[in-house]
């Protein structure tokens, strides 16, 4: 299995890709590796070059560049030369912590889409109070989505958490502003009926979002601009707790020894609440793996995003969402212009 990393993506490129790669290298012996970058600064770097391979280029795609214009203008970019290798089936999946409009775009016209995958889905696991994690799409590649758009993400959802993080009947949650079945607007409504009807999902119903980190639901799908907001609320809320508590333990004498002895138990909280254990955010509907690492990933978080992305290959997503979609009458009904 061979993935092709960007790594001029992220803040901390290319040395948080290179240290995380040679990680992997390391932990899975069946993985090769190709690095696409300015090779020089790479090698900076690079300790063991083992099942690694360079491709050069000075070009690179800057996260406040326009997703569109920045992938068709720059083709010998890292992100665009790293998304042709999959393309052209010298790799089998990619991954980049850089701009993610540009890894979206990228996904879409260079990987290209599953047939009968209307709209991809943007997916990261984030973190549960019980460690268990949920999947949760979209969260930003479409922000205008139908009702068939949900059903579609709800089927890869499920997919990926039974396939990848091995869980079996995998719950999946419709996220609404309310539990009972007809609350929402048209989208959710329609959505509700679409995945209920399908008997093809664990269809827990309606989940609200201040019942999420509970883990409610390992799936929770919902579109990708009311899943951006969840996200970045999520995010904002975990950090300015962990300032709070921070600022609350360093006030005074008996607050820093109270958190010496806490020191390891807030350590253990941090890492559980720690979304770069979980990986990065996976591209659902395209022909290959496309993982998008945060931009801030250290080496240990695009580390994890490899070991994700191998789980992925490992468990042929891809086929399967492939082969589920063709199955699905709701999809061939759509194709053939009906509802």
């Amino acid at each position: 299995m061979k993935i092709a990393i960007d790594a001029m993506g992220g803040d901390h490129a290319p040395k948080s890709m290179v240290e995380g790669t040679m990680k992997a290298v390391e932990a899975y012996p069946d993985l090769t590796f190709t690095l696409v970058g300015d090779e020089q600064k790479i090698r900076s770097f690079l300790t063991n070059d083992k099942n690694i391979s360079i491709i050069h280029t000075e070009e690179a795609i800057s996260g406040d560049e326009e997703p569109v214009k920045a992938v068709r203008k720059k083709k010998n970019s890292s992100l665009v030369l790293m998304a042709k290798e999959v393309k052209e089936g010298r790799a089998d999946a990619c991954i980049s912590a850089g701009n993610t409009g540009a890894l979206m775009t990228a996904g879409l016209l260079v990987v290209g889409r599953i047939k009968g995958i209307e709209r991809p889905a943007l997916s990261p696991t984030l973190p549960t109070i019980g460690g268990e994690g949920f999947v949760m799409l979209d969260v930003g590649a479409n922000v205008d989505a139908k009702p068939e758009h949900l059903f579609q993400y709800a089927l890869m959802g499920s997919i990926y958490a039974e396939k990848v993080r091995g869980i079996k009947a995998p719950r999946v949650g419709l996220l609404n502003i309310g539990t009972e079945d007809k609350k929402g607007n048209e989208l959710t409504k329609g959505a509700f009926e679409l995945i209920k009807e399908s008997g093809a999902i664990h269809f827990i119903g309606n989940v609200e979002s201040r019942d999420l980190l509970n883990g409610v639901a390992d799936v929770v799908v919902t579109d990708g601009f009311t899943g951006n907001i969840a996200l970045k609320t999520v995010e904002g809320t975990a950090l300015s707790v962990f300032a709070m508590m921070k600022e609350a333990l360093t006030s005074d004498l008996k607050s820093k020894l109270a958190a010496a002895v806490l020191k390891p138990k807030l350590k253990q909280l941090k890492n559980k609440m720690d979304y770069s254990e979980y990986g990065g955010a996976a591209l659902f509907g395209l022909k290959a793996p496309v993982v998008k690492a945060h931009g801030s990933s250290d080496a240990n978080a695009f580390y994890n995003a490899i070991r994700q992305t191998r789980n992925m290959l490992q468990s042929n997503m891809v086929g399967v969402i492939t082969e589920t979609i063709e199955k699905t009458d709701f999809v061939t009904n759509q194709e053939n212009g009906g509802e």
